[in-house]
C-alpha cells in the first residue's frame, strides 16, 4: 500500500515539475489556474474580513449605545417615574438581579432643536451625568470632537443653562460649537391647545460614534434637567441594562429574571429583539457578498479541471507505460487528483497572505485612495469625496481577521479543486494501455 502511494506521489510531482525541460501547455495552464485561484481569494478574504469588521463594529455601537444588552420599557403613568430621584431609585432595584452588571435609567423625548440658521428634529436622551464614565460603551465608542465631557459629568451649579452633548453631524447642520446656546422646543397641552415650550442648554461637547446613521439625531442631557426644564408629556421611560455578555446564552434567563423583578409595570426586551430588522439586513448582506465571492473562486477552480484534461492528453504515453508495468487505475487517478490538490494549495499560499495583508492595512489603503481621489477632484474643481462616508459606513474599518472563516475558505478551495478535477482524473485512470499505444 505504501509503495503504491509512494509512486502515485512521485508521479504527481512529475506532472507538476517534470525533470525533462520541454514546453508544456498543460503545465502553463496549471500555473495559470494557481494564479487565478490566488487572485480570486484576495477579494474573498478582504471582503469577508471587512464585512465582519463592519458588522461587528455596527453591532457593538447599536447594542452598546442604543439599547444596551437588555432594555426595559417602563409605564409612563406610574409614580416611580414622576421624578428623577424616584426613577433612578426604581432602576437601581434591579441591580441585585443575578447577571446584571449595570443599570442606566433613560428618558427619551422627541423634540425640535433650533440652531443659528436652521432647525432639526432630534431625539433627546436624558441620562445620569456619569453615563460617559460609568458605561463602558459610552466611554469607549464616543469620540470627542469638540469640548470636554467633564462639564457634563460634573455640571457647574452656577450655570443657568444645563449642559448638553450633541452629535458631530447635528453640530455641522445647525452650525453650532461648544459654548453656544442650544435651544430645544418641546410641546405641552394647555386645555385644548398644544403649546410649545422653549428650553435653553449650553453645548459642552460634540461627539461622534463613527456611525452617523446611528447618532446623528441624538442629544444627551442630564436626567434631572429633563424633569426640570422640559415638557414630559411625550416622554418615554426605559432602563438600559448591561450583563456580562450580550451574546451569552444566559441572556434569555437574565431577561426572564428582570421581567419578574419589574413586574407588570415594564416590558423587558433583549437587544436582538429590539434590532431584529437591522441584524437580518446585516446577515443577508454578508451571505450575499460571500456567495458572490465564492462563485468567483468556483470559476477559478474550474481552470484546474481544464488544465488536468490537457495534462492527461499530454501524458498519455507515460500513463500507458505505468499501467503496463502494474500501475492501478486508482493510483493514476489519485496522482492526478494530487496534482489538482497541489494547484489549489498553491493558490491558497499565493492568495491568502495577500488578502490578509490588504485587510490589515485596509484603513491606510482607503485613506490613501481618498487623498488621491480628492487630489484629482480638486484639480477638476470638484468637491471633497469620502470613500468611507460615515452616513453609510463606519468612519474607520474595524480590522478583524475571521480565522474560522479563513480556514473554511481554505478547506472549500481544496475540496473544489479535487471535485472539479475528479472526472478527468478518473478518465486518466481508466485509459487502456493498448489503445493509447495504438493511437500514438
Amino acid at each position: 500500500m505504501k509503495e503504491k502511494l509512494g509512486w502515485s506521489l512521485k508521479f504527481a510531482v512529475s506532472l507538476i515539475f517534470p525533470k525533462a525541460e520541454k514546453k508544456s501547455i498543460a503545465r502553463k495552464s496549471l500555473f495559470g489556474a494557481v494564479l487565478c485561484i490566488g487572485l480570486s481569494l484576495v477579494p474573498l478574504v478582504v471582503v469577508t474580513s471587512i464585512t465582519n469588521g463592519m458588522i461587528d463594529g455596527m453591532t457593538e455601537r447599536i447594542v452598546g449605545l442604543s439599547s444596551s444588552h437588555i432594555q426595559a420599557y417602563v409605564a409612563p403613568n406610574i409614580s416611580k417615574v414622576q421624578t428623577a430621584e424616584a426613577f433612578i431609585k426604581y432602576a437601581d432595584e434591579v441591580c441585585s438581579v443575578r447577571g446584571v452588571t449595570g443599570v442606566y435609567p433613560e428618558v427619551e423625548i422627541s423634540a425640535l432643536a433650533a440652531g443659528k440658521n436652521s432647525r432639526s428634529g432630534i431625539e433627546l436622551r436624558a441620562l445620569e451625568t456619569d453615563i460617559f464614565v460609568r458605561n463602558k460603551s459610552f466611554a469607549k465608542l464616543f469620540e470627542i470632537c469638540e469640548g470636554d465631557l467633564a462639564a457634563f459629568v460634573n455640571p457647574d451649579e452656577n450655570e443657568k443653562r444645563p449642559p448638553v452633548v450633541i452629535g458631530k453631524k447635528m453640530a455641522e447642520d445647525l452650525e453650532l460649537h461648544t459654548g453656544d446656546t442650544f435651544r430645544i422646543i418641546t410641546t405641552r397641552t394647555a386645555g385644548d391647545k398644544i403649546v410649545p415650550k422653549l428650553s435653553s442648554f449650553r453645548i459642552v461637547a460634540v461627539v461622534s460614534s463613527g456611525y452617523q446613521e446611528l447618532d446623528q439625531f441624538w442629544v444627551f442631557i442630564p436626567l434631572e434637567a429633563a424633569y426640570s426644564s422640559l415638557s414630559m408629556e411625550s416622554a418615554t421611560y426605559n432602563v438600559m441594562i448591561e450583563t456580562t455578555d450580550a451574546f451569552s446564552p444566559e441572556l434569555v434567563a437574565v431577561q426572564k429574571r428582570l421581567a419578574d423583578s419589574f413586574g407588570r409595570y415594564a416590558n423587558v426586551y433583549r437587544w436582538d429583539q429590539i434590532h431584529t430588522a437591522e441584524f437580518e439586513n446585516f446577515s443577508s448582506t454578508k451571505v450575499m457578498l460571500v456567495f458572490v465571492m465564492m462563485l468567483i473562486v468556483l470559476v477559478a477552480t474550474i481552470n484546474i479541471s481544464s488544465a488536468i484534461v490537457m495534462l492527461v492528453m499530454e501524458r498519455q504515453k507515460e500513463i500507458a507505460i505505468l499501467k503496463s508495468i502494474g500501475a492501478t487505475p486508482r493510483g493514476i487517478t489519485f496522482a492526478f487528483l494530487l496534482a489538482a490538490l497541489s494547484c489549489g494549495a498553491g493558490g491558497l499560499v499565493l492568495g491568502l497572505p495577500v488578502g490578509i495583508v490588504l485587510t490589515i492595512f485596509s484603513n491606510q489603503i482607503v485613506h490613501g485612495l481618498e487623498r488621491l481621489v480628492n487630489w484629482f477632484s480638486a484639480i477638476g474643481g470638484g468637491g471633497e469625496v469620502h470613500l468611507m462616508d460615515p452616513a453609510y459606513y463606519l468612519s474607520e474599518i474595524p480590522v478583524e481577521i475571521p480565522v474560522n472563516q479563513v480556514i473554511l475558505i481554505a478547506v472549500a478551495v481544496l475540496l473544489l479543486s479535487v471535485l472539479v478535477s475528479y472526472l478527468p482524473s478518473r478518465k486518466a485512470g481508466r485509459e487502456k494501455p493498448l489503445d493509447i499505444l495504438r493511437k500514438n
